[in-house]
């Protein structure tokens, strides 16, 4: 009981091609050469032309912005003569950048444009015209994209200038021009852009002056000014490009669409980024995500120094800037970002060479000591790690190299070095486990051989599995090593600046693609939350209309999630304080207790270390009389009285939460106490948190050294701070009206963990957002799912989402299936999954897809035996599903129980129609789908095909 939707992917051993059956059935793509390569059926299968039904049922064959990036005709309408508008550079670059397609021009002034003739309305081309590139005043555009919506235009580039930038009159325009838009179904880049480019056909619709080379490099900007100087700099650097697209005002087309288009296309490889700003944080997280997983994304972000809001009413609110978030988001997606258009183009060379760094830990072996220098304070400007070398390694260049070399890393090896010099140091720092990386540094001297070194390291490259990077340093005498380099896919550079650079973008690809494959749940596997208690206390302060918590309040949020606090008792009188201090214990603690003052200690509201009742009474009235005098508006309701922590190996730090108003709840850690402002040691995550992604974020801070054993004291209890944050991660994912708040401090000690103090704000849940977790920028992964069911024989099967974690009983599962099975599956008789395939079907975003595996108990591990997927189509309104389950699980009701959960899934994302294509001789798919609802029909492409769909 199979039905098939997948792509291509290109395994190790060959190309080989598994698609949508409608893609492959259509224009009997199935009749091949039986001499032809793998690439060069795919080749042919790309080049079909499908028809206009087709186009109208997404697939992974024929995007829906392929009219965009890839059309038989373009119109450009304003095009014109005169001398360096804008219309005229649009059509030149067109002419001469010999678009493969059909050419129009649009002006009704003009009979003939350079040329070629001009006609006066797009409808009077008399041909269909699937982009249209738009360069007329911004008053007569509305009107023209219904003149392109008459001709069937399907796409457009809206080049003119005069919208949302210009103010409220512009963004009226542009209001109405996307509607007329939408009315149509024509997708728009821009307005206000520079345009697009796909030099693979000659599709130059920019008003630069210049093209630019064929490549595997995509560029989208939201800067058109930053897009020229990048494309002027690559023209002299040499670097070509796959796609260029400048969004401007990004009216409609945003980066998760192009960014999807760009996950798929062929022509592909790296993907660059320059941001502005972004709009929906939950599809750009998606989309980037997605595009990671497959592909480096190297990103230039602008606004690097936007502070935070001093208003805020925590700590957190105050500290946490824009760009601190999306430097967050930007990790969290497996990107690596750079702060010049120079590094952009660094970092992608230095990814394309493929092979990744273990980790951060280089070791330098050089010839120069001023070039070895010069790398180590490269590294320590990157926070690049030079790695320290084992005694053992020490013996032996002590045993290998003269007696004068640096005896440490940098490993200077002295100018006469020769290749077995070079082989004997570079060897022996590869086999050291505390070495990641080596770059081999050479500059050109007599006694030096730079050819005969280079097949040296090209020699060693081939025997180990670590990254070897190359700095010959020069020209003229250099100039062949670094080709023998690049031929043989190792990083070579001429500075040691640039080296250790790519090196330091190497290791962070590598460190955020790690973060990339979490999939935290939204709870952890501990002791359940009283989420229901903790939403009644947010209900009841919210029907005060009060958004901040009092501290009494704020602790028991804390404690329903299972964080230890300090006891919190509220006296509103002396003779109450006496009370509670003596039911407390003393020594004590103190502070203001009033709705209006949030930090105590700026106004004097705190007393430690109170011994007994004499020093209690005085300490209540001192704090009365200071607060009264400093607030005087403020509404004293009494004092909290806490016991006095007294924890000689105390370390205080804090964790915060704040939303940020495109990517919503983050959290920080940090250093805490009452200068956190002033100390400004915080690292940023997105939640949902699991322990990788804490250790990361607590290894981001200056803090992290002083949690382990520090001037005598014992290193804090690790795992009590990594559950309050995961608590705290928790409270984030479960309770969507949580604004912001402030544990500080945070006590920590060798025994355990204590929020001393907490502030807590609360905002409104946004009606407009639906979904159980539509409040964050990430999907959390949904455990709420997992089920457990029992069949008729007492078998217990658990039907839950797949996790990244489940390759290897995915990969078990693919080899279990019967070949009949396999092909039914994947229309392609395929044996094994490769790598990225696997990690496909594995590693998947919650939020456009789902994966629903059917796992049994085997020997204290899980065996998978069924699985239900879909994914939703460009249009975010149908999706494609597939079912498979393992040959000798079936008739049991375990491919209709899986169907039925996912088409659950399916109507909670607002999905109205689920389709499939099945092979008729799949008679059990096609029973089950007939029983669980589904109409079925011959596919009109194939007859050989059944199509399969449900609306819901």
């Amino acid at each position: 009981m199979i039905v098939s939707f997948l792509t291509y992917i290109n395994t190790d051993q060959d190309l080989t091609i598994y698609l949508s059956p409608r893609a492959i059935s259509a224009k009997s793509a199935w009749d091949f050469d039986p001499g032809q390569s793998s690439a060069g059926k795919l080749e042919r299968i790309l080049n079909l032309r499908f028809s206009d039904s087709d186009y109208n049922r997404p697939n992974l064959m024929k995007h829906y912005l392929n009219a965009l990036f890839a059309p038989a005709s373009v119109a450009v309408i304003g095009a014109s003569e005169r001398a360096q508008s804008v219309g005229r550079l649009v059509f030149t670059n067109l002419l001469n950048g010999k678009f493969k397609g059909k050419l129009f021009a649009v002006n009704p002034e003009h009979a003939t444009i350079l040329g070629q003739p001009a006609y006066p309305t797009i409808q009077a081309i008399g041909e269909p015209i699937e982009l249209a590139v738009i360069v007329t005043p911004p008053a007569a555009v509305a009107s023209v994209i219904d003149s392109c919506g008459a001709a069937g235009v399907k796409a457009a580039v809206i080049i003119t200038a005069g919208f949302a930038e210009t103010g409220e009159a512009g963004s009226r325009l542009q209001g109405e021009l996307v509607q007329r838009a939408k009315k149509h179904g024509i997708r728009i880049v821009g307005p206000n852009c520079l345009g697009i480019m796909r030099p693979s056909i000659g599709l130059n619709a920019t008003f630069s002056k210049g093209g630019a080379k064929t490549g595997k490099l995509a560029l989208v900007s939201q800067s058109g000014a930053l897009c020229t100087a990048i494309l002027d700099w690559a023209q002299s650097a040499g670097v070509g490009f796959s796609t260029v697209v400048s969004m401007g005002d990004a009216a409609d087309l945003d980066f998760g669409e192009i960014l999807d288009f760009l996950l798929g296309d062929l022509e592909t490889n790296n993907i660059l980024l320059y941001i502005e700003g972004i709009h929906e944080a939950r599809r750009f997280m998606s989309a980037i995500r997605a595009a990671a997983r497959a592909k480096p994304v190297v990103v230039i972000k602008a606004g690097l120094h936007l502070s935070g809001s001093k208003a805020a009413a925590t700590h957190t609110g105050a500290l946490v800037g824009s760009d601190l978030v999306f430097d967050a988001a930007l990790r969290r997606a497996g990107t690596v970002r750079v702060k010049t258009y120079a590094q952009l183009f660094a970092a992608a060379e230095a990814l394309a060479f493929g092979r990744r760094p273990a980790g951060n830990r280089l070791a330098i072996v050089t010839n120069g000591g001023g070039p070895g220098v010069l790398a180590a304070d490269c590294a320590a400007e990157n926070d690049i790690a030079l790695a320290t070398l084992s005694e053992e390694s020490l013996k032996k260049l002590d045993a290998t190299l003269p007696s004068s070399w640096s005896h440490g890393n940098p490993v200077d090896i002295i100018g006469d070095a020769d290749v077995a010099r070079y082989e004997a140091a570079v060897s022996v720092c590869l086999n050291d486990p505390g070495v990641d990386s080596v770059l081999a540094m050479l500059s050109p001297q007599a006694m030096t051989d730079a050819e005969s070194v280079a097949q040296g390291m090209i020699r060693l490259s081939k025997q180990t599995d670590k990254t070897i990077l190359a700095c010959w340093m020069g020209e003229a005498a250099v100039q062949s090593s670094r080709a023998a380099f690049e031929h043989e896919n190792i990083p070579a550079f001429s500075a040691p600046e640039n080296a250790v650079e790519a090196f330091g973008y190497l290791a962070a690809h590598r460190r955020n693609q790690q973060l990339l494959l979490q999939a935290p749940s939204p709870l952890s596997h501990q002791e359940p939350p009283d989420i229901e208690g903790a939403q009644t206390l947010i209900n009841g302060v919210l029907a005060q209309k009060r958004l901040m918590l009092d501290e009494a309040e704020a602790k028991a949020l804390l404690a329903a999630f299972h964080v230890p606090v300090a006891e919190t008792l509220i006296a509103r009188s002396p003779a109450d304080a006496l009370v509670l201090a003596e039911q407390i214990g003393f020594p004590i603690a103190i502070k203001i207790y009033s709705p209006d003052i949030v930090h105590k200690s700026d106004v004097g509201g705190v007393r430690l270390n109170i011994r007994n009742g004499k020093d209690l009474l005085i300490a209540y009235q001192d704090i009365i009389n200071q607060v009264s005098k400093v607030r005087p508006e403020a509404r004293i309701e009494g004092i909290a009285i806490e016991p006095m922590l007294s924890k000689p190996h105390a370390r205080e730090v804090m964790i915060g939460v704040s939303t940020d108003p495109i990517f919503g709840p983050v959290i920080t850690f940090g250093a805490g106490g009452i200068a956190v402002e002033i100390e400004q040691d915080q690292a940023i995550a997105l939640p949902p948190l699991n322990h990788h992604l804490i250790e990361n974020l607590i290894s981001r801070t200056r803090i992290a050294k002083m949690l382990g054993n520090f001037r005598n004291m014992p290193e804090v209890n690790r795992a009590a701070l990594e559950n309050v944050l995961l608590r705290v991660s928790e409270m984030v994912c479960e309770l969507p009206e949580l604004k912001e708040m402030d544990i500080n401090p945070l006590i920590l000690d060798e025994t355990g963990a204590i929020a001393a103090d907490a502030r807590i704000v609360l905002g409104h849940r946004l009606q407009a957002r639906t979904g159980r977790y539509s409040h964050m920028a990430i999907h959390p992964y949904p455990a709420y799912l997992k089920k457990e069911w029992i069949l008729p024989d007492a078998a217990c099967i658990t039907i839950r989402p797949i996790r990244p974690e489940d390759a290897e009983i995915e990969q078990q599962f693919v080899r279990g299936l019967s070949p009949e099975a396999r092909y039914f599956r994947f229309f392609n008789p395929i044996r094994e999954l490769s790598p990225e395939f696997l990690a496909r079907l594995t590693q998947v975003d919650y939020d456009r897809e789902m994966a629903l595996i059917a796992t049994v108990p085997a020997a204290g591990k899980e065996t998978e035996i069924g699985v239900a997927r879909y994914s939703i189509n460009p249009d975010g309104n149908s999706c494609e599903f597939a079912v498979v389950v393992a040959d000798d699980w079936q008739r049991k009701g375990i491919g209709s129980r899986l169907l039925a959960e996912l088409v659950e899934c399916i109507r909670d994302k607002g999905i109205k129609l689920v389709e499939g294509w099945v092979l008729k001789q799949n008679t059990g798919m096609l029973q089950l789908a007939k029983a669980m609802g589904f109409d079925l029909s011959t596919s009109e492409e194939d007859q050989k095909l059944m199509y399969v769909s449900k609306r819901l």
